[in-house]
């Protein structure tokens, strides 16, 4: 059966998943882009580029883990990117390039109607659905594999109130922001149950992997 997985979701020490000040020269708010330190260090991610060398150890373990058996994404429409309100024209293709690095079905979700985008072998789809209903059709595009969500944090805190969320792959940098967007801030009671491996660190870095307890097991 196909699960719903996020990973490489890194949050500040204080807790942020974004700095204050979200904006297009600041896509992840002011200090953002130091959470992520720790992939653009990986050798995989270095690959994307068509660049050699990069860390080979636990950190490009885990953020090379994000593609197996993955038949589908999912994302908010913030994390496609940083226009607001209505289409105005489709001139924006994402932050990825003409050939984004998924390689599948890319279900972004908005409140404003827009075409179908195919670059290379990925193919984002602008849907305007509730969490369950988002899930159900990238499991139909997924063919069986796993779905990936992506951000930002309100798209995961919503799939959570949903319990929808199979695994998560929650990662705590070694920076302080201070402030702007908590993860699991206003989360209701009902959020199901998850266990939570002990910590791995490399560099600073700690991974954490929640798993969803089943059904039968949530108190």
């Amino acid at each position: 059966m196909a699960r719903l997985r996020v990973h490489n979701f890194t949050l500040s020490v204080d807790g942020y998943a974004a700095g204050p000040n979200q904006r297009v020269q600041h896509p992840l708010g002011e200090g953002g882009m130091q959470l992520h330190e720790w992939i653009f260090q990986t050798a995989s991610f270095r690959e994307m580029g068509g660049e050699a060398g990069g860390d080979s150890g636990l950190n490009d373990q885990f953020f090379r883990a994000r593609t197996e058996n993955v038949g589908a994404t999912i994302m908010g429409r913030n994390m496609f990117g940083p226009i607001r309100g209505p289409w105005v024209d489709e001139t924006w293709r994402g932050w990825w390039g003409e050939d984004p690095p998924f390689g599948h079905d890319v279900f972004v979700l908005t409140h404003h109607r827009r075409s179908d985008l195919k670059m290379g072998n990925t193919t984002f789809h602008f849907v305007e659905a509730e969490p369950r209903a988002a899930l159900e059709l990238a499991i139909q595009a997924a063919h069986g594999r796993d779905v990936v969500l992506g951000g930002g944090a309100a798209t995961i805190r919503e799939f959570l109130n949903a319990g929808l969320i199979d695994e998560m792959h929650v990662v705590i940098a070694p920076v302080l922001l201070g402030a702007g967007e908590r993860l699991f801030d206003g989360l209701p009671t009902s959020v199901p149950t998850y266990t939570c491996s002990p910590l791995r660190c490399e560099s600073g870095v700690a991974h954490a992997k929640l798993t969803r307890l089943p059904t039968s097991e949530q108190t």
